[in-house]
């Protein structure tokens, strides 16, 4: 009886595998879908990179200000 339950148990784990497999290429994008995504992403415009990066180096000093002063900022300014 136990060799049966093995063989139910892995035919189960198998069919669940690749009904999971099925369904996540059924949803998944297409190569000419994801080429397209992938034009449409802020990162592909040059400009709009460098503002992301000059938006991501001023949160970086700000919170580097922050982490060298003393004061709890989160209760306000200091008295």
């Amino acid at each position: 009886m136990s060799g049966l339950r093995t063989i139910l148990t892995s035919t189960a784990v198998i069919g669940a595998l690749g009904l999971g497999y099925g369904m996540w290429s059924v949803i998944s994008p297409g190569e000419e879908r994801r080429k397209e995504m992938m034009k449409n992403l802020p990162e592909s415009n040059p400009m709009r990179m460098e503002e992301t990066r000059q938006r991501n180096a001023m949160v970086m000093q700000v919170l580097k200000e922050a982490a060298e002063t003393s004061d709890n900022l989160a209760r306000g300014p200091a008295k």
